[in-house]
């Protein structure tokens, strides 16, 4: 019995040791902890139960028969964050590269088809050069067999990746799939072609940072959600996100114990809007007043900040927040803006998260290059992810709320449910200039008249009344209740239950 039992652990030594000290070594050498050690960060401590430890490849072409490593380069299990079950994977660079074999995908498949079956969300640590060369199609078809499980899994529970390391050809579309990714600076990239290929290809000279590091996908592609300075604060990050989410589309988001007054009285967001209509303020600064503790994590930072999207706690429940930004663009809607909003809108209401809608929005962003990249489309996509959200939905107007774009931004007519504005609100077809000009076009020579014109227009339309004189506006609101209001909005819409005409799908215009 002492013979086995020591053969277990020794083969457990091994297996745990990766691709040996030398290979752990380089990987600590880059600024990049070992698969392992991702895993002990990442999960509550002592936690973590492994599968598949002594799994090897099949393969017996060029000679890789003769090295058949325990676990075939990713490990695989399951444990709990802050309590909460989570299944994970993580590729281990140290062993062929971390490449993906027939066995490697087969682990993942088993891991994902548990985290499925079982509702819990499922986090994917990425460092893998590829798929394994050796083994042919067998590893493009492990690849699909992935692929198609993210999609299976999408909106049933949530998915994370975590690129911390390279993720390059195939390897990148099961992380597009999830939900959200983490990149980690100057360590990770992501990208479909190389730039030998794109050198050879197209002629151009371009590095692996450029054409597909953590900057790049965060600021330009928009492919990741966020980028850190290196592995230990992205894990503490997703930990943090996990947080915010719930297990599966079959539960609530987790409620956390919350020390923040609901009815806390904000008086410094009466004069949180200037006087001078077209000079900008911080909407963070409202998104940090509103929520519990100020805590607020927001997702895709540094692209469109034109808008921003994130997770808020309010009386301890998680809410999902999208809201103009004046700061950047004067807060207007744009093809990026639209699209960047849509996908967190949709992720919301996929998981039962109520989604608060912040708005001061001067329209749609003009301009050939708007028009001639679809933003009518783009825009659309934003209209349908708030007209299809069956969540609830609260919007607070606090400046301008203009055009096509007050009806995107979580109007009453979107099926609002609660739709305050400040009293600076001005809901209207467009500012009180363009109106005038295009009204009075036969009395653009005389300035003092389009004055009279442009103030008798500001006079009726630059403020909340009409709109809530029809009902489209439920309440006019102070600003320095807009916490407690939304808290009490919140409250009422718990019971709420909304659904839409059976259908097999949308078809979102993509």
């Amino acid at each position: 019995m002492k013979d086995i039992l020591g053969e277990l652990e020794a083969r457990r030594v091994v297996a745990r040791a990766g691709g040996g000290t030398r290979r752990v070594e380089a990987q600590h050498a880059k600024g990049k902890l070992t698969a392992r050690e991702r895993i002990e960060l990442l999960l509550d401590e002592g936690s973590f139960e492994e599968f598949d430890m002594f799994v090897a490849h099949r393969c017996t072409d060029f000679g890789l028969e003769q090295d058949r490593p325990a676990g075939d380069g990713v490990v695989t299990g399951w444990g709990t964050v802050n309590g909460r079950q989570v299944y994970v994977f993580s590729q281990d660079f140290t062993v062929f590269g971390g490449s993906l074999s027939e066995t490697h995908a087969q682990k993942i498949c088993k891991i994902m088809d548990m985290a499925l079956q079982n509702g819990a969300p499922v986090i994917g640590i990425n460092d893998s050069g590829g798929a394994r060369i050796q083994e042919g199609v067998a590893s493009l078809a492990g690849y699909a067999e992935v692929f198609q499980r993210n999609i299976m899994a999408s909106g049933v529970v949530p998915q994370i990746s975590l690129i911390m390391g390279p993720c390059a050809g195939g390897a990148v579309y099961s992380p597009a799939i999830t939900d959200f990714i983490f990149m980690v600076k100057d360590t990770s990239y992501m990208f479909v072609t190389g730039p030998d290929v794109v050198k050879t290809v197209t002629n151009e000279q371009v590095t692996a940072e450029e054409l597909g590091g953590a900057s790049t996908h965060t600021r330009k592609s928009s492919v990741a959600d966020g980028a850190y300075e290196n592995d230990l604060e992205a894990l503490a990050e997703t930990r943090r996100l996990i947080d915010f989410l719930p297990k599966s589309n079959r539960e609530k988001a987790p409620v956390r114990p919350f020390f923040d007054d609901p009815s806390r009285i904000e008086s410094s967001l009466d004069t949180l809007i200037p006087d001078n209509p077209n000079q900008p303020y911080d909407m963070k600064e409202l998104i940090a007043k509103v929520a519990d503790e100020g805590d607020f994590f927001e997702i895709q930072a540094a692209f469109a900040g034109n808008i921003i999207t994130g997770f808020i706690r309010i009386e301890g429940q998680s809410v999902g927040v999208v809201a103009n930004q004046p700061m950047v663009l004067a807060g207007c809607l744009d093809i990026d803006a639209s699209r960047k909003a849509a996908r967190f809108v949709r992720f919301c209401d996929a998981f039962e998260i109520p989604i608060l809608t912040l708005v001061d929005v001067p329209g749609f962003l003009p301009g050939v290059a708007q028009e001639l990249g679809g933003v009518i489309k783009h825009g659309a996509k934003l209209l349908f992810a708030y007209g299809e959200a069956t969540v609830p939905k609260v919007t607070v107007i606090t400046r301008k709320a203009y055009g096509g774009a007050y009806d995107v931004m979580a109007s009453k007519h979107l099926r609002g449910d609660f739709n305050y504005a400040w009293p600076t609100a001005e809901i209207a077809v467009m500012g009180a200039k363009g109106a005038v000009e295009i009204l009075y076009r036969s009395e653009l020579g005389d300035k003092d008249k389009i004055a009279g014109r442009v103030k008798d227009y500001e006079d009726r339309f630059a403020n909340p009344f009409v709109a809530a004189e029809k009902g489209f506006v439920d309440e006019v609101i102070m600003p320095h209740s807009t916490r407690r209001r939304v808290a009490r909005a919140f409250a009422a819409l718990r019971g709420k239950k909304l659904t839409n005409p059976w259908k097999k799908h949308d078809n979102i215009p993509l």
